[in-house]
């Protein structure tokens, strides 16, 4: 295994040590390492003054370890990530996919630290976005998006910036977009450029519209978060557990819960929840191999008519007209 140990930040100062770290070098924008233990593309761009592009299109060849450990805690990482194989996000206390079909979106405060697990034959498609916290206010306010408490927000004594989440399908098709070009030159640039601040614009815009929980967050906590996001995924086809309960096993006040998994997942755990369930029955539906009595049955749902309501709810189609439509 390969292990690295290194940091981002919102300039270009990280840039050198970490071609180093890979056994590399940089040539002009281009991070390039050895053929023999990744193959492709690694691409870095001052955007602006404070936004850094990080854009990579590579495959590994040996399995990779890579532990940030930012010497700066002044911006948030913005880690929209597509790959294909094996990944995982960990730090002493956790451990989540990431990829593709897991988590494909991460919003990490650089005061954290955290390590990428990647195995060899993965594939790796991604765009990193460092933005300091300072330019996030000016960002909003230059395109007319208004966040409350915006100075509470981006005051790191006050408050912690993190989120895994799942892109949005138009962030998908601005990356999917981006990676049909050739790396490198103006005609990139440009739609780099314009793909960034598109991408900030749209989470910025998603956060105007969301209440913000406005609070600090240590390793413990998060590690706590996200073991009952996997304990619900594992038990999504039973009841939904009580709060109580949940709160008890991440070890918090049942406020304190609540508040940290909405500021974490960005929806409360009765939310997260039922979309799961929701996103495993139109699965089931997909496979044609149980009626929707069935599925409704299975999923723990009330009744049948309570699961077609929640369907239609979510996709703007009843399950009967769903199958139909396949």
């Amino acid at each position: 295994m390969k292990i690295i140990e290194h940091s981002y930040g919102a300039d270009l100062t990280w840039v050198e040590n970490f071609a180093k770290q890979f056994g590399g070098k940089v040539e002009g924008n281009f991070i390039i390492g050895p053929e023999e233990i990744q193959s492709g593309t690694r691409y870095f761009f001052e955007v602006s003054e404070g936004i850094v592009a990080y854009y990579l299109n590579v495959e590994y060849h040996k399995n990779f370890q890579l532990i940030q450990k930012n010497k700066d805690n002044d911006f948030i990482g913005f880690y929209y990530n597509l790959t294909e194989g094996e990944a995982s996000v960990s730090n002493d206390t956790l451990k989540f996919n990431v990829g593709r079909w897991d988590y494909n979106l991460t919003v990490i405060d650089g005061s954290l630290q955290s390590c990428y697990d990647i195995k060899s034959g993965s594939k790796t498609f991604a765009l990193c976005i460092f933005i300091k916290k300072s330019m996030i206010k000016f960002f909003a306010k230059k395109n007319n998006i208004t966040i409350d408490n915006i100075d509470k927000i981006t005051d790191p004594k006050l408050n912690t910036i993190i989120r895994f989440d799942r892109m949005s399908n138009e962030s998908f098709h601005l990356l999917d977009d981006l990676r049909k070009l050739k790396v490198g030159g103006p005609v990139f640039n440009l739609n780099l450029v314009g793909t960034v601040h598109m991408l900030i614009s749209n989470y910025l815009k998603k956060m105007s519209t969301n209440r913000i929980v406005i609070q600090t967050v240590n390793e413990t906590d998060l590690a706590n978060i996200i073991k009952i996001q996997k304990l619900l995924i594992s038990n999504i086809e039973e009841h939904f557990p009580t709060i109580k309960f949940m709160a008890s096993e991440a070890n918090m006040s049942e406020s304190k819960f609540k508040n940290l998994f909405r500021k974490i997942t960005g929806s409360t755990p009765n939310a997260f929840f039922m979309d799961n369930k929701l996103s495993l029955a139109k699965e089931l539906l997909q496979k044609k191999q149980l009626s929707i009595s069935q599925i409704s049955d299975q999923l723990h749902f009330t009744n049948n008519s309570y699961f077609a309501s929640k369907f239609k709810e979510q996709y703007g189609l009843s399950p009967k007209t769903f199958i139909k439509q396949l």
